[in-house]
């Protein structure tokens, strides 16, 4: 096994790792650019052990005696060979992890093609659809995919608007959600609208249909709508959509997007089983 050594923080490498922990549009460019993103901790790592997609794992000299990370890159050498092994000087690593007190190993990883190339290349979407209109916060976004990957959702489009689904922030949330699904995004409501073939469905307060009563409907496949945190579902989205909602106690205003999308998810999987 050959160890590169990374002691500056001038180094190309690490500068660029540094950029693509950036947050907003400026981490997203970079990851798009480069088409990969950084995979922080040993939990999400452990999700891609060989997977040809894991190009590069970093540790520090700390890391290397952890019986459990040894393990890891051990695992994954062994199926990928070529993976790039990085040791991080222990003060470079406490300014590249944003994880206290964590194990440290971290992972570079090839973006699927699907989340780099432009939507014009999918004329059609058929079967289950899981759209993301515009939610901005990570730590929801990552919690939907990892309902849509337990619920068998495994085609999630990122309406342009969206956290970026490979930030970090998201990627942590998600818990390895990721490698299960197939994740478009960046995409226009009319090319979702274009693209999709199920029967649109979305998740309103005001929704005229009771997620409850739809259980003949959701034998059949179906685009489950989630919409932004304050903004709601785009007007145009609603004008085409099925209008749902979860019925509440009236004394709560509304749900988490996180949430309903939960409730929304597993109610077809229930209405299946039945």
């Amino acid at each position: 096994m050959k160890i590169e050594l990374i002691s500056s923080k001038e180094n190309p490498l690490f500068k660029e790792l540094r950029l693509l922990q950036a947050t907003g549009s400026k981490g997203q460019k970079a990851r798009i650019a480069s088409g990969q993103a950084l995979l922080e901790g040993i939990h999400l790592v452990q999700t891609w052990v060989g997977d040809p997609a894991l190009t590069a794992l970093l540790t520090s000299e700390l890391g290397f005696k952890n019986p459990e990370i040894c393990q890891a890159v051990y695992a994954h050498l062994e199926i990928c060979p070529d993976t790039h092994i990085y040791q991080l000087d222990a003060a470079l690593w406490d300014l590249l992890s944003e994880l206290t007190n964590a194990p440290h190993l971290a992972g570079l990883l090839n973006l699927p093609q699907s989340c780099i190339n432009p939507p014009q290349s999918i004329s059609t979407l058929a079967g289950d659809v899981l759209i993301l209109d515009r939610i901005q916060d990570a730590g929801n976004v990552g919690s939907i995919l990892r309902t849509a990957a337990a619920a068998g959702f495994t085609q999630v489009i990122a309406v342009s608007g969206c956290a970026h689904l490979w930030s970090n922030k998201v990627l942590r949330a998600g818990m390895g959600a990721h490698r299960l699904l197939d994740l478009y995004e960046g995409w226009s409501t009319q090319q979702v609208l274009s693209a999709v073939t199920a029967q649109l469905m979305a998740a309103t307060a005001d929704g005229a249909s009771d997620i409850y009563s739809l259980t003949k409907e959701l034998i059949h496949p179906v685009a489950w709508l989630m919409g932004s945190e304050g903004q709601g579902i785009s007007e145009e989205f609603l004008a085409q959509a099925k209008g749902v909602s979860i019925p509440i106690d009236p004394r709560v205003e509304s749900l988490n997007v996180s949430t309903a999308a939960a409730i929304c998810l597993f109610e077809t999987v229930r209405a299946r089983r039945g």
